[in-house]
C-alpha cells in the first residue's frame, strides 16, 4: 500500500511538468512541426487542422507503445541475462497465457482505434460540396498544370482558364523562376471544389500547406472539397512520379480576398482566356532550358 500511495505521490509533479512543457509548446511543436499553420496557430484551411491531429495522435500513441516496448526489452535482456558461471540454457516456459492475451488485445485495440479514427476523418475529407462557392477544374499533363474556374453555365461557356508549363531552373543554381509557374488562385473563405483531371498519366495533386493531396488519373475525375482560411502565398508540386521532368511539376497557389479574386477572374476574361479549356487544350510540352513550346502530336 505504501508503494502505491508513493506512485501516486511521485505522478503528480510528473502530471504537472507535462502540462507545463506541454503549455509551452509552439503551434509549429504542438502540430508534429507539420507545415500548414503560422505562429498564432491559424490553419491554412477548414481541413488541416483535422490532419494534423490524426498525425500527431498516432505518433504519440505509436512512440508510447514504442517506448514502453523497448524498456521491456531491455528490462529483460539485463534481468535474464546470463550470470557468470551458468551454464546450458535457462528454465523454458510453454506459454504464459496472461502475457499471451494481453500481447493479442492490445495490439487489437490500437488496429481498431487507428482505424476507427481514420475512417471518421476520412469520410469528412472525402465528402464533396455538392454547391460550392468556387468550383475549379485542375489538369495535370506532363509536366505542368491548368487551371480552369467554371462559371454559371453547364456548357462552360462563362468559364476562364490558365494553362501553364513546366518549371524550367536555372542551369547553374538550380533555382526556379515562381513567377513563370502556374499558378491557382482561390478565395478566403470560400467554399471550394476542385475535379482533377488528367490528360496523360498518373499525377497526384499536393498543396504541401494544406496537408492532403489526392491523384489524378486518366478517364476518371477525382474531386476535393476545402474551404481556404488564411490568405497567402503556397507551394504545390506534383507528388506521383509521372515521367523524365515530374521533378518540374511545380505549381503556386494564391489563397486572396474574394475582390482579388474576382479581379483576376476578370483579368483572365480579358485576356480572352474563356470557355471551356478542352476546347482550346493545349499539352504545351516545352522544352526545358529552351523556352520552346510545341503541341503534342494528336492533341
Amino acid at each position: 500500500m505504501r508503494s502505491k500511495r508513493h506512485l501516486r505521490w511521485a505522478a503528480i509533479p510528473v502530471g504537472i511538468a507535462a502540462v507545463v512543457a506541454l503549455a509551452g509548446c509552439t503551434p509549429t511543436e504542438l502540430h508534429g512541426y507539420l507545415p500548414g499553420f503560422v505562429e498564432d496557430g491559424t490553419p491554412a484551411t477548414d481541413r488541416t487542422e483535422m490532419v494534423a491531429g490524426l498525425w500527431t495522435t498516432s505518433w504519440i500513441v505509436l512512440l508510447a507503445v514504442g517506448v514502453i516496448t523497448w524498456g521491456l526489452m531491455g528490462w529483460a535482456a539485463i534481468a535474464y541475462r546470463r550470470r557468470r558461471g551458468q551454464t546450458g540454457l535457462p528454465v523454458q516456459l510453454r506459454y504464459n497465457m496472461p502475457i499471451e492475451i494481453f500481447f493479442t488485445v492490445v495490439p487489437l485495440i490500437l488496429v481498431v482505434g487507428f482505424f476507427a479514427f481514420t475512417a471518421r476523418d476520412q469520410n469528412v475529407l472525402e465528402t464533396q460540396y455538392e454547391d460550392p462557392d468556387v468550383s475549379i477544374v485542375a489538369i495535370g499533363k506532363q509536366w505542368a498544370w491548368d487551371f480552369q474556374y467554371n462559371g454559371d453555365q453547364e456548357d462552360g461557356s462563362d468559364a476562364v482558364w490558365t494553362m501553364g508549363v513546366q518549371a524550367d531552373p536555372e542551369w547553374e543554381t538550380g533555382d526556379v523562376d515562381q513567377s513563370a509557374l502556374p499558378t491557382l488562385y482561390l478565395p478566403v473563405d470560400k467554399t471550394v471544389r476542385i475535379d482533377l483531371q488528367s490528360r496523360d498519366v498518373i499525377h497526384s495533386f499536393w498543396i504541401i500547406d494544406f496537408l492532403y493531396k489526392k491523384d489524378m488519373y486518366l478517364g476518371h475525375d477525382n474531386s476535393w472539397s476545402f474551404t481556404p482560411t488564411r490568405e497567402g502565398t503556397y507551394a504545390g508540386k506534383c507528388a506521383e512520379l509521372c515521367g523524365e521532368y515530374h521533378s518540374a511539376m511545380l505549381f503556386n497557389v494564391e489563397v486572396v480576398s474574394e475582390a482579388e479574386y474576382e479581379q483576376y477572374l476578370a483579368s483572365l476574361r480579358a485576356a480572352g482566356n474563356t470557355g471551356d479549356i478542352t476546347d482550346e487544350y493545349d499539352r504545351l510540352a516545352n522544352f526545358p532550358g529552351t523556352g520552346a513550346q510545341g503541341e503534342e502530336e494528336g492533341h
